[in-house]
Parts: structure tokens; C-alpha cells; sequence
């Protein structure tokens, strides 16, 4: 018995006719005629009554019906649960972010994704760039936002798409000597104490940050050590030093932490969105898209 034979009887249930059948399933009268019989004769009943001019169910194709309906409905529904499926519609995905990426890019892609898949269960941690290269490579997150370069290993592991940039931009305490001046010239800040991300935990930014530093002629006297962008400007507003951190973070609005542009103009730090390459499953795949196009999108940061 096959999906077409339950098709093929209804047809003529509803009906109550095979060449009005035949027609509305496309088909020739002859062809559906022996469907139907060979149907009754693997189920050993007879499913209609006929005569030339009559065409009745039996008890048999009575019963027979409500169950070829469900059997088409249930069919229909793993086709189309299948399809939902294959096209990323359902399921599950893991986003890693650092915590810079929320006063970015994370914010629309959390609106965009809810309302292009509002079936897929989305899962979000704010881990380093280190702690989601390390999840990644495990099979732990699906896509992180971070900020490149990779150590190598996790470079060949991962598929690694820019997804924004902008410049670096000095964070003081509202009380800082330099804080009255409107740009600052990095020379300015040597020998100041800085509060900055452990480098194991972000090696990119912190060796941008050093080598912008050592340029100027000055190595960054780091005394204190935040994990997170937030807990960094924290600390500034608390007077235990300053810091350089890409300009999104300006939007951390705070009474007592002022940011200042820099001269020379600093090297552009990136946000980028990372992936397995093995990867293919399409709620990474749609979710990696949209990322795309909403980077895309935005305006070069300055």
C-alpha cells in the first residue's frame, strides 16, 4: 500500500464517482479502477459498492476513511516538519558573543532572527574571544561574534567572516587630567596605569592595543585586568586607570568616564563572525547569513 492508493480511494469517496475521481486527481477512469481493486485485494474487503449508475462505501471503506485521512495528514506533516527543517526553519542554534558585540551588531541580529525564525530556540553566552574559539572547535556554539586574529589552529578550524569595524578610542576618569582636552595623542597616556582584558582571554584587541601603544614610543603600564567591556569602563569610572577600547563602547553612557578620539589615527580593531567549517547544519548556515547582511548593511564605523 502506497500514500497514492489512500489518495486514490478518497478521491473516490468523496466523490462517490470514478470518472469525476479520475478527473480531479488528473488521471484516466481505467487507471484509478484497478488502484482501487488492487487496493481491496491486498486489504481483502471490498471498499465500495458498486452498480452502473450507484457508487457506495461500505462499512469497510467507512472505517477505511478515517484512517487514510490521518495517514495522509500525518504524512503531510513529516513532509512539511522535513522541509521546515532542511530549510532552518526549526531547531536550535548557539550564538557566543564578547560583550562589546551588544552595543553593535547583536541587538538586530536578535530582532532580525526572532522575526525570520521564530521556531528556532536560540541560545546566547557571553564568553571571550578565546572561551568561543574554544567552544566552537568543541562543537559547543554554533556562531560567535568576536574579535579576530585567531590563533592559527582556531583560524584553520573556523570559517571567520568580518562583520564590522571601527577605531580605537580613549577611555578616562571624568576627573583625569587630560580629560578637559577633546583629542588626546596617545603619547599622552605613557606612563599612565591601564585597566585592560587579559591577553588569553582576547589576544587580538590586547595585542592591537600593545602594538598601537609601542608605536608611540610607549608600553602600556597595564595594573589592572577586566574580562569584559563593561567591567573595564568600571573600573576607569573608578580612577583606577585608563583605557583604549574600540568606539562602540562610548555608548556605555557613564557619569564618570569620559572618551576622547586619538591622534595618529589608531588601526582599526574588526568584529567578525566565526563558524565550523564542518558546519552545514542550515540553522548555522541562515543564521551566518543574516549576520552577513546586517553588517552589510551598516554603515562603516569610524
Amino acid at each position: 500500500m502506497e500514500l497514492r492508493h489512500l489518495r486514490y480511494f478518497l478521491a473516490v469517496a468523496e466523490h462517490l464517482h470514478f470518472g469525476r475521481a479520475a478527473e480531479a486527481l488528473g488521471i484516466r477512469q481505467p487507471p484509478l479502477s484497478q488502484q482501487i481493486r488492487a487496493l481491496e485485494e491486498e486489504l481483502g474487503v471490498p471498499l465500495f459498492e458498486r452498480s452502473s449508475r450507484h457508487v457506495a462505501l461500505t462499512a469497510a471503506g467507512e472505517a477505511f476513511r478515517n484512517d487514510a485521512r490521518l495517514s495522509l495528514a500525518h504524512a503531510e506533516a513529516a513532509r512539511q516538519a522535513a522541509r521546515r527543517v532542511g530549510r532552518g526553519d526549526t531547531g536550535e542554534v548557539a550564538l557566543g558573543y564578547v560583550g562589546s558585540a551588544t552595543l553593535t551588531l547583536l541587538p538586530q541580529i536578535l530582532r532580525r532572527f526572532r522575526d525570520r525564525y521564530p521556531d528556532v530556540a536560540l541560545t546566547l553566552r557571553e564568553l571571550t574571544t578565546t572561551e568561543q574559539a574554544r567552544a566552537l572547535r568543541a562543537g559547543n556554539l554554533d556562531v560567535g561574534l568576536l574579535r579576530p586574529p585567531l590563533a592559527d589552529a582556531d583560524a584553520e578550524a573556523l570559517r571567520v567572516e568580518p562583520v564590522g569595524a571601527e577605531r580605537l578610542i580613549a577611555a578616562l576618569p571624568v576627573g583625569h587630567p587630560l580629560a578637559h582636552r577633546r583629542t588626546l595623542n596617545v603619547r599622552d597616556l605613557a606612563g599612565q596605569p591601564f585597566v585592560l582584558s587579559p591577553r588569553e582571554l582576547g589576544p587580538g584587541l590586547h595585542d592591537q592595543i600593545l602594538d598601537y601603544c609601542r608605536r608611540a614610543g610607549f608600553t602600556p603600564r597595564v595594573t589592572q585586568e577586566a574580562v569584559q567591556m563593561q567591567s573595564i569602563v568600571a573600573l576607569v569610572g573608578g580612577g583606577l586607570g585608563v583605557s583604549l577600547v574600540p568606539a562602540s563602547v562610548s555608548r556605555l553612557r557613564r557619569a564618570d568616564v569620559v572618551y576622547r578620539p586619538l591622534q595618529p589615527a589608531t588601526r582599526v580593531v574588526h568584529l567578525a563572525a566565526a563558524r565550523r567549517h564542518s558546519d552545514g547544519r542550515p540553522t548555522t548556515i541562515n543564521l551566518m547569513a543574516l549576520t552577513r547582511d546586517l553588517a552589510n548593511a551598516r554603515l562603516p564605523a569610524t
